[in-house]
């Protein structure tokens, strides 16, 4: 997955998006970048797994030779220590946290973590936006995480997901279409819930079983 990058850059990232988070804060805004659209199809992406050895900046190709976005579609590229979200939605509904490892963001793992039993029907995953891999290595162990978590090391998912607010979680159909707004900010434990209960409803609505979480 790896590409060519301006590796000065990529230091200031978390930095970058840290800013936007504390702006967005202080001004009250929740009325800026929402995230994919509901309607819309989850954008195509492959990162490494923060748990894993393999390298490289996030695959966010749609076709083949697409210069630095991949040379190959990013939904083609499969592995044991690569979070694919299109492998996820193909399996069922999504539940996709974009954060940065800083401040109170990575709180929302622990809450989707707390979810993961009582809807073994949903995949969880989360991505870190930017940040150093030995943290989020230890983030992932301290916290017992067993859904997945990537690291976007070049900041790709920023624009491609229109993240503005941190955490950012998603909410996906089986086949990747956006279900609901994007929850932007820290989620409370029950809002969470309520918003994982309603996805799960309405995605069995959709293919004719009926509702009920």
């Amino acid at each position: 997955m790896s590409r060519p990058r301006y590796a000065r850059l990529v230091g200031l990232l978390g930095l970058v998006i840290a800013a936007v988070v504390v702006v967005s804060t202080l001004l009250g805004r929740s009325d800026g970048a929402t995230g994919i659209a509901p309607g819309q199809r989850l954008a195509p992406f492959a990162v490494p797994l923060a748990l894993g050895t393999l390298q490289g900046d996030a695959n966010i190709a749609t076709h083949a030779h697409e210069g630095s976005a991949g040379n190959v579609p990013a939904c083609s590229v499969r592995g044991v220590q690569v979070l694919n979200v299109c492998e996820l939605y193909e399996q069922g509904p999504v539940v996709l946290a974009l954060f940065v490892e800083d401040g109170g963001c990575p709180t929302v793992l622990g809450e989707m973590q707390a979810l993961v039993a009582s809807y073994p029907e949903v995949h969880f995953a989360a991505v870190a936006i930017g940040g150093q891999r030995s943290r989020l290595r230890r983030l992932v162990r301290s916290r017992h995480l067993s859904l997945p978590v990537g690291i976007d090391a070049d900041g790709a998912l920023v624009s491609l997901y229109k993240v503005f607010s941190c955490p950012q979680v998603n909410f996906a159909f089986p086949d990747g279409v956006v279900q609901s707004k994007a929850l932007l900010g820290t989620p409370s434990p029950a809002a969470l819930r309520a918003r994982v209960g309603q996805l799960v409803a309405a995605s069995r609505v959709r293919d004719g079983q009926g509702g009920g979480a």
